[in-house]
């Protein structure tokens, strides 16, 4: 279980770290660059999407649908770890702030269903990685990892220098001082 609340822990500060970089990182990581409107879904869908929708930058809408679902989802599994309690030695830092009751509750979703939807989301995100590299012929994988990607039309680049590395790292270090904060709640 130790190493469980430590995982736990890394699992809040990079959550809390996407969900602010969603909203100032670099235009790729924003989530506006990858929020569709119904009607280019479905575009998308029937694979009449235009040019100017940038499906090939980031990440196209049914992949936006499963970065929002996964967020989702985390969420609702660090904030249920932070209040659970499994009955014999461990609860999680802000349990003693809920009654019993809303603690097992709690609890019960964090090692049942919530569970078993991450690593069906995982299944899912690991699945669709294999049908994009196999069926596609388009490797997702490398161009995470690097940054970089070739494009068969032009796109606005990314920012990518000292400087915004340099936010990056502070937003790191504000979300963990900030999760820091949260499971000092318990002590």
């Amino acid at each position: 279980m130790n190493w469980h609340f430590k995982l736990g822990w890394l699992a809040m500060v990079l959550l809390l770290f996407r969900l602010v970089w969603g909203a100032i990182g670099g235009r790729w990581s924003r989530f506006a660059s990858f929020v569709y409107a119904p009607s280019a879904t479905a575009r998308y869908l029937r694979g009449a999407s235009r040019a100017d929708e940038h499906h090939e930058v980031g990440h196209n809408p049914l992949g936006a649908f499963a970065v929002f679902a996964v967020l989702a989802v985390l969420s609702v599994q660090v904030a249920t770890g932070l209040f659970a309690d499994d009955e014999i030695a461990n609860t999680g830092p802000l349990n003693k702030r809920v009654s019993n009751a809303t603690g097992l509750k709690l609890t019960h979703w964090h090692s049942g269903p919530g569970q078993w939807l991450i690593v069906a989301l995982i299944a899912l995100h690991l699945g669709a990685i294999a049908y994009y590299f196999f069926a596609k012929r388009r490797n997702l994988v490398g161009p995470m990892l690097s940054g970089d990607k070739r494009l068969a039309v032009p796109a606005p680049p990314a920012v990518d220098n000292r400087r915004s590395r340099s936010v990056a790292l502070l937003v790191l270090l504000m979300c963990a001082g900030a999760a820091s904060w949260v499971w000092s709640l318990g002590a």
